[in-house]
């Protein structure tokens, strides 16, 4: 290990600890354009890959990579940034974080080939990583706790305008010029953005105590989070049959016992187990990798069903895509205001049973599908997506220790992370199953040869099996809620 030096912290003054109204909302906005930043790019970049292929003269296969690698360096450095967010100021990191995340967009656009492309969405994300990490515990140093619902709201009804946003703004920036031009938006609204945080953000010190960075741990836990990563994602496109997912799955599972093994022993870990001693903390965090997985399943299966199914074109898919984030940008902060005031508990129960209707009903959606019938299926859904996101992340800060924002912040997006990379393929994978098999088919053909009949199917078992997880992810929560009093780690 390698012992970081106590840094000076910077003054705190009790303006600091409760900012006035203009500075704490100031701080919000310049907070939250690195949040929309982060939302915008999880799904601008989707809609270009096609003419990227040509453009790049590669293939299909290698061009996934330019969205993989994002998402696995966020994955291997969020929790490596959220604990430097412990250590030193979180506002410096997350200045640094939307500068590294900017100069990656510069570069993207200027990638002469495939390789340099994805190398450069790898250092994107590691910008990304910091801004993951980091804005939620920045967030709740600024609001007080009567109103730290109020702000994570606002924070997730920003982070759904951005996901909401990237489709349509990445379709039309193509349609106007090349893909390069989804990139080059990055760069004058990570500028702007990082003068906002170093004028509006309040001066946010470490914990004032001399502490050592776990770099084993770092370094076991991201060969843990990119072997699991790489596994999923061979799943997903070879099935649990490949010799090789199953390989890295088995080593990535073998590799976290041993991270867990050495956290123990260490006396100042990058992971400090004891905030798992909190009911409240723990559960938080397992309904959030639920949650994420049931909605990354919804958004990866809605797709194909209009397209396949509907035979829908790509934009009126692309318009009818659009209601569930809409609505979740909308409910999102009325949810906060609401877990400030009923408790967040019983929202994100709400949230959760909500979920699991949007599911079942969805469950029904057949060639048929009209449009009020869809909207129908689409809205509680997205309610109840917007109700759970919220004060499920309110619990979960709410409950970590004020020197331990950082990391539980980072735990927060880990959650989110990986249901996101457990969900898709498993999900995918349960859809064309059920496809093949109820085309009597053979296994090894493409689901894209299955009828429209056999297609519904796997469409609506998959979203009756995510209303079932939903339902009893809500069980397990009212249980444990109901044996245990709201607990705060000291």
């Amino acid at each position: 290990m390698v012992v970081i030096p106590k840094i000076q912290a910077e003054a705190v003054s009790p303006s600091r600890r409760e900012p006035q109204a203009w500075a704490k909302w100031g701080a919000m906005l310049g907070i939250s354009m690195g949040v929309f930043l982060f939302a915008l790019d999880v799904y601008i970049v989707n809609l270009a890959l096609p003419v990227m292929v040509e453009s790049l003269h590669t293939d299909f296969v290698t061009i996934q990579w330019v969205v993989l690698s994002y998402l696995l360096a966020i994955a291997v450095f969020v929790l490596s940034a959220a604990k430097l967010g412990d250590i030193f100021s979180k506002k410096r990191l997350y200045i640094l974080g939307m500068v590294v995340f900017t100069v990656g967009s510069l570069l993207c656009a200027l990638s002469p080939t495939v390789e340099w492309a994805i190398a450069f969405r790898f250092l994107q994300g590691i910008g990304a990583a910091f801004l993951s990490g980091l804005g939620t515990a920045a967030i709740v140093e600024i609001f007080p706790p009567e109103q730290r619902g109020l702000g994570l709201g606002i924070r997730a009804g920003v982070f759904g305008l951005g996901i909401m946003l990237g489709p349509t703004v990445g379709g039309l920036l193509v349609a106007w010029g090349d893909w390069p031009l989804i990139f080059w938006i990055n760069v004058p609204i990570g500028l702007v953005g990082t003068l906002m945080v170093a004028r509006l953000v309040p001066p946010s010190a470490g914990s004032g105590i001399s502490q050592r960075f776990d770099w084993a741990g770092t370094l076991i836990l991201s060969l843990v989070l990119t072997g699991f990563s790489l596994g999923m994602t061979r799943v997903q496109s070879e099935g649990f049959d490949s010799v090789g997912a199953i390989a890295l799955l088995v080593i990535s599972a073998m590799g976290f016992v041993g991270f867990l093994l050495l956290e123990l022993r260490l006396p100042e870990p990058m992971l400090d187990l004891k905030l798992f001693r909190s009911v409240e903390f723990s559960l938080g965090l397992a309904l959030r990798f639920i949650g994420n997985f049931v909605m990354a399943g919804a958004i990866f299966i809605l797709p194909f069903f209009l397209q396949w199914v509907k035979h829908y074109s790509a934009d009126r898919a692309g318009l009818l895509l659009a209601i569930p984030p809409a609505i979740i940008v909308l409910t999102a902060p009325i949810a906060g205001v609401l877990a400030d005031r009923c408790g967040t508990r019983i929202v994100s129960l709400v949230g959760l049973l909500s979920i699991a209707l949007g599911c079942f009903l969805m469950g029904g959606f057949d060639a048929q599908l009209t449009l009020p019938i869809y909207i129908a299926g689409v809205v509680p859904y997205a309610l109840g997506v917007g109700l759970f996101q919220s004060p499920n992340n309110s619990t979960i800060m709410g409950a970590a220790p004020p020197d331990h924002l950082g990391l539980a912040s980072g735990l927060l997006s880990l959650s989110r992370i990986l249901g996101q990379t457990a969900g898709v393929p498993l999900v995918g994978i349960l859809f064309s199953s059920i496809a093949i098999a109820s085309a009597q088919l053979t296994p090894d053909l493409d689901v894209t040869q299955a009828p429209v009949e056999a297609l519904v199917v796997g469409v609506q078992i998959a979203f009756q099996v995510m209303a079932v997880l939903s339902v009893a992810a809500a069980a397990i929560a009212a249980i444990f809620w109901g044996l245990h009093k709201p607990d705060r780690l000291s």
